[in-house]
Protein backbone atom coordinates (compact mmCIF):
# COMPACT_ATOMS: atom_id res chain seq x y z
CA UNK A 1 0.00 0.00 0.00
CA UNK A 2 1.53 3.21 -1.09
CA UNK A 3 1.13 6.75 0.93
CA UNK A 4 -1.74 8.17 -1.85
CA UNK A 5 -3.39 5.41 -1.02
CA UNK A 6 -3.69 5.32 2.99
CA UNK A 7 -3.24 9.39 3.24
CA UNK A 8 -6.43 8.83 0.66
CA UNK A 9 -8.56 5.99 2.71
CA UNK A 10 -7.41 8.37 5.95
CA UNK A 11 -8.68 11.21 4.56
CA UNK A 12 -12.21 9.66 3.38
CA UNK A 13 -12.93 7.91 6.55
CA UNK A 14 -12.41 11.28 8.05
CA UNK A 15 -14.87 13.18 6.07
CA UNK A 16 -17.50 10.13 6.16
CA UNK A 17 -17.94 10.97 9.72
CA UNK A 18 -17.38 14.76 9.77
CA UNK A 19 -20.16 14.78 6.92
CA UNK A 20 -22.58 12.39 8.88
CA UNK A 21 -22.20 14.42 11.91
CA UNK A 22 -22.89 17.44 10.24
CA UNK A 23 -26.62 15.49 10.26
CA UNK A 24 -26.70 13.71 13.62
CA UNK A 25 -24.32 15.83 16.28
CA UNK A 26 -25.42 17.93 18.64
CA UNK A 27 -22.04 19.22 19.26
CA UNK A 28 -21.72 20.45 15.58
CA UNK A 29 -25.33 21.64 15.16
CA UNK A 30 -24.07 23.82 18.68
CA UNK A 31 -20.60 25.01 16.62
CA UNK A 32 -22.14 25.82 13.36
CA UNK A 33 -24.34 28.43 15.25
CA UNK A 34 -20.74 29.92 17.23
CA UNK A 35 -19.51 29.92 13.96
CA UNK A 36 -22.78 32.21 13.00
CA UNK A 37 -23.17 29.85 9.94
CA UNK A 38 -26.06 27.63 11.06
CA UNK A 39 -27.23 27.90 7.47
CA UNK A 40 -24.05 25.85 5.97
CA UNK A 41 -24.11 23.11 8.38
CA UNK A 42 -26.27 21.13 5.79
CA UNK A 43 -24.41 22.17 2.97
CA UNK A 44 -20.87 20.99 4.36
CA UNK A 45 -22.11 17.83 5.31
CA UNK A 46 -23.16 17.49 1.87
CA UNK A 47 -19.39 18.46 0.50
CA UNK A 48 -18.00 16.70 2.67
CA UNK A 49 -18.98 13.01 2.29
CA UNK A 50 -19.48 13.84 -1.98
CA UNK A 51 -15.74 14.83 -1.28
CA UNK A 52 -14.74 11.57 0.69
CA UNK A 53 -16.98 9.36 -2.33
CA UNK A 54 -14.89 10.99 -4.90
CA UNK A 55 -12.06 9.92 -2.94
CA UNK A 56 -12.49 6.78 -2.80
CA UNK A 57 -14.04 6.42 -6.44
CA UNK A 58 -10.99 8.59 -7.77
CA UNK A 59 -8.61 6.49 -6.15
CA UNK A 60 -9.83 3.23 -7.88
CA UNK A 61 -11.65 4.52 -10.89
CA UNK A 62 -11.19 7.97 -11.92
CA UNK A 63 -8.00 10.12 -11.43
CA UNK A 64 -9.27 13.48 -12.30
CA UNK A 65 -12.23 12.75 -9.30
CA UNK A 66 -9.64 11.92 -6.89
CA UNK A 67 -7.80 15.21 -8.19
CA UNK A 68 -11.22 16.92 -8.02
CA UNK A 69 -12.05 15.76 -4.66
CA UNK A 70 -8.76 16.38 -2.71
CA UNK A 71 -8.81 19.86 -4.19
CA UNK A 72 -12.22 20.28 -3.06
CA UNK A 73 -11.60 19.40 0.24
CA UNK A 74 -8.79 21.29 0.39
CA UNK A 75 -10.61 24.48 -0.20
CA UNK A 76 -13.27 23.20 2.19
CA UNK A 77 -11.06 23.21 5.24
CA UNK A 78 -9.05 25.66 4.23
CA UNK A 79 -12.85 28.30 4.33
CA UNK A 80 -12.97 26.47 8.09
CA UNK A 81 -9.73 27.33 9.09
CA UNK A 82 -10.08 30.73 7.92
CA UNK A 83 -13.82 31.13 10.05
CA UNK A 84 -12.21 29.37 13.18
CA UNK A 85 -9.21 32.38 13.19
CA UNK A 86 -11.96 35.29 12.22
CA UNK A 87 -13.78 33.87 15.28
CA UNK A 88 -10.73 33.91 17.68
CA UNK A 89 -10.24 30.21 18.09
CA UNK A 90 -6.47 29.80 19.00
CA UNK A 91 -4.45 27.72 17.11
CA UNK A 92 -4.85 23.92 18.52
CA UNK A 93 -8.61 24.33 18.45
CA UNK A 94 -8.47 25.20 14.13
CA UNK A 95 -5.89 22.65 13.79
CA UNK A 96 -7.83 19.69 12.95
CA UNK A 97 -8.94 22.23 9.87
CA UNK A 98 -5.63 23.11 8.89
CA UNK A 99 -3.84 19.33 9.31
CA UNK A 100 -6.89 18.45 6.94
CA UNK A 101 -6.53 21.13 4.46
CA UNK A 102 -3.03 20.05 4.50
CA UNK A 103 -3.72 16.17 4.01
CA UNK A 104 -5.52 16.97 1.08
CA UNK A 105 -3.57 19.40 -0.97
CA UNK A 106 -0.74 16.81 -0.64
CA UNK A 107 -3.40 14.16 -1.90
CA UNK A 108 -3.41 17.04 -5.04
CA UNK A 109 0.00 17.47 -5.41
CA UNK A 110 0.42 13.50 -5.80
CA UNK A 111 -2.28 13.14 -7.99
CA UNK A 112 -1.09 15.90 -10.27
CA UNK A 113 2.74 14.00 -9.77
CA UNK A 114 1.30 10.41 -10.52
CA UNK A 115 -1.41 10.86 -13.18
CA UNK A 116 -1.10 14.28 -14.90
Amino acid sequence: MNLLTVITWLSSLSFIYFGISCFTSDFIIAEFKRYKLPKYRKLTGILQLLGAVGLLFGLYLFPVLLLLASFGLFLLMVAGFIVRIKIKDNFVESSPSFIFASLNLLITLKTMVLYF
